[in-house]
């Protein structure tokens, strides 16, 4: 299995599904972004050696550790669910066994998206429906007013977009979609990303 083989050569183990135990409507269960569509995202759409990542609702790492080895940039991933977080740093210790030459930091932080303080270098953020409309917006509110503070071009990620997502951004925030991504294969409409940008305004 293709997944599998992607993972062994990460070093890292996050195939799977995980739900809530009690249900909830909050947050969303964990499921990982297909490597296959993580390959035809980055052949579009390419990140400098200036970007820094944060990887809302990260799960087990995947995108995180996929982004940090092939770009050897700076990641951030945030996530809520305990037993998962703790995969992730297990898997985060195997990955820098074969990945310790990269000098860039990786980062996992334990706890809820909306309170994560938006830095200001942080400038791509990354999200596949981790969570409800309700934190999602409070999660982009938090960007914003990070970009009032230390103004600069930033850019949302969204794979399997969904409505309440992608109204939102579009009727109530200042960005603009920029790009659709779509998956050779797809079988579902959703299975796709969207890449939003807020530039930064020119001075002067």
């Amino acid at each position: 299995m293709a997944e599998r083989k992607y993972d062994q050569s990460l070093r890292i183990r996050t195939v799977g599904m995980r739900e809530w135990r009690n249900g909830t409507v909050l947050y969303h269960r964990y499921e990982a972004t297909p490597y296959k569509a993580l390959d035809r995202l980055f052949q579009v759409y390419k990140l400098n050696k200036s970007d820094k990542v944060v990887d809302f609702g990260c799960g087990r790492g995947r995108v995180s550790f996929y982004i940090h080895h092939r770009f050897q940039i700076p990641v951030t991933g945030i996530e809520v669910h305990e037993k998962t977080y703790e995969e992730a740093l297990q898997n985060k210790g195997s990955y820098r066994q074969q990945a310790g030459h990269i000098s860039a930091p990786i980062r996992l932080k334990y706890g809820l998206a909306e309170q994560y303080e938006v830095k200001e270098t942080d400038n791509t953020f990354y999200f596949f429906n981790p969570f409800s409309i309700e934190i999602f917006r409070e999660v982009v509110q938090n960007i914003l007013r990070s970009v009032q503070e230390k103004p600069r071009t930033v850019e949302i990620i969204l794979y399997y977009p969904v409505a309440a997502y992608k109204q939102y951004l579009q009727m109530h925030t200042p960005f603009q979609l920029i790009n659709k991504v779509t998956i050779p294969g797809a079988t579902q409409k959703k299975e796709k990303f969207l890449i939003y940008r807020l530039k930064d305004k020119p001075t002067g």
